[in-house]
């Protein structure tokens, strides 16, 4: 009903392709309501494990309870996508478990797979081009007998355009992360299926390595950290109907470092390095250093971005020779009530294309309910004239309405 309430929310029941999204979502729900449903009745009649569930920053920096899997890979060329707020930092090590004797037989057996959690991210980007992307996508993670977990996504995501018939695009991924030592593994594949488009394959990896210990304080905060990660992504590159149109892919390649300094100050970097099924080539790095003062926080961000060609007018993706974006941020984030916590941002900076320097500004705000001790929803809005496509002389202007409702198990 939550998500539900929130997708009635921001799409107009006057748009044309409501009644199709309605469709699908109740399909895609009926499924995983049914999965949970029969993961829970398994649980009930046998002893379940408790496994940790994936962290994200805000869980391990600042204790919120979240459960939030490692994000679905995003190929577009824009800073804001390298919020370190979407990035995912090191898992604390856990604490030494205690030794208990060996079950006997009469015990009940441990199940081998149990739903640890639904997550569903929603997103809907529109811009003054006339461009809309629409995602919707829910995810059911399970946590094995062994330690290891395993995840189904699946969603439903539209993606208008101008001059372009609309496209829309039914994902499904099943992926796997688990640790070898300190190592953490992590892989997933699946398919993209469209209306009018041949299914295209997907599949990302990622292996994330302390290469210092973790240091703890005794509340459990995250005081000092290195860590370095390698990330190799491939897929449709879902930028806009055009891009997809065109069929155009993209393998992306490259290192993530993260280095809690102290217990205020961390540094985020990263490095991507793309090869496009056109022939189109990328390089592509972000830098975010943020100090935290109680709560507030400052932040300076450094992009850049570099194709080999502009192929934007050909293959429909923003791919500058040479697009450098620099901004300061300074953020606020607390509890309005006991339940509902929010956080407000703005980036002030500047942005260059073909030598030409221009204002680079970026309002965001996010508010997190907490519905139950099991059950929350993130609702945020973003406004940024940040550009990620080509207008010439024109102002660019995009708005993002995103959300995401989380139950744990």
């Amino acid at each position: 009903m939550a998500d539900n309430f929130i997708l009635y929310f921001f799409i107009s029941p006057h748009s044309s392709y409501t009644g199709l999204i309605w469709r699908c979502l109740q399909i895609q729900l009926g499924v995983i309501c049914s999965v949970g449903i029969w993961t829970l009745s398994e649980a009930k009649l046998q002893a379940a494990q408790a496994h940790q569930t994936w962290k994200s920053p805000s869980e391990l920096i600042e204790g919120v309870s979240k459960v939030n899997p490692e994000p679905t890979p995003i190929l577009m060329a824009a800073p804001e996508n390298f919020n370190p707020d979407l990035q995912l930092r090191p898992a604390l090590p856990e604490p030494p478990q205690n030794s208990s004797p060996p079950k006997t037989s009469t015990e009940p057996r441990t199940p081998d797979a149990v739903l640890e959690s639904i997550h569903t991210d929603y997103r809907y980007d529109t811009d003054n081009f006339g461009q809309t992307n629409f995602f919707f996508e829910p995810t059911v993670q399970f946590g094995l007998s062994n330690g290891n977990k395993i995840f189904v996504k699946t969603g439903f995501n539209l993606f208008e355009q101008r001059g372009v018939e609309s496209i829309t695009n039914f994902p499904l991924q099943v992926g796997w992360q688990g640790k070898i030592g300190q190592v953490t593994l992590q892989t997933a594949a699946g398919v993209d299926v469209f209306n009018r488009l041949p299914t295209a394959i997907n599949l990302n990896a990622k292996v994330e390595t302390p290469i210092s210990p973790p240091q703890v304080s005794s509340s459990g905060r995250l005081l000092s950290v290195v860590v370095l990660s390698g990330n190799l992504e491939q897929g449709p590159y879902k930028s806009n109907a055009r891009t997809l149109e065109n069929q155009i892919t993209a393998w992306r390649f490259g290192p993530d470092l993260y280095w809690q300094i102290d217990g205020n100050t961390s540094l985020f970097s990263s490095l991507r390095l793309g090869s496009y099924n056109d022939g189109n080539s990328e390089v592509q790095s972000f830098s975010r250093l943020e100090r935290k003062f109680g709560q507030f926080s400052l932040a300076a961000n450094l992009f850049n971005l570099s194709f080999d060609r502009d192929l934007e007018r050909t293959s429909g993706y923003f791919s500058p020779p040479d697009f450098l974006v620099y901004n300061a941020e300074v953020a606020w984030e607390g509890d309005i009530v006991n339940f509902l916590r929010c956080r407000l941002a703005a980036n002030l900076g500047q942005q260059r294309l073909k030598g030409e320097f221009d204002n680079a500004n970026t309002y965001q705000t996010r508010c997190t309910v907490k519905v139950s001790p099991n059950m929350e929803a993130d609702l945020g809005y973003s406004f940024s004239n940040v550009r990620n496509q080509e207008t010439g002389g024109s102002a660019y202007g995009g708005n993002s309405l995103t959300g995401q409702l989380r139950v744990k198990f």
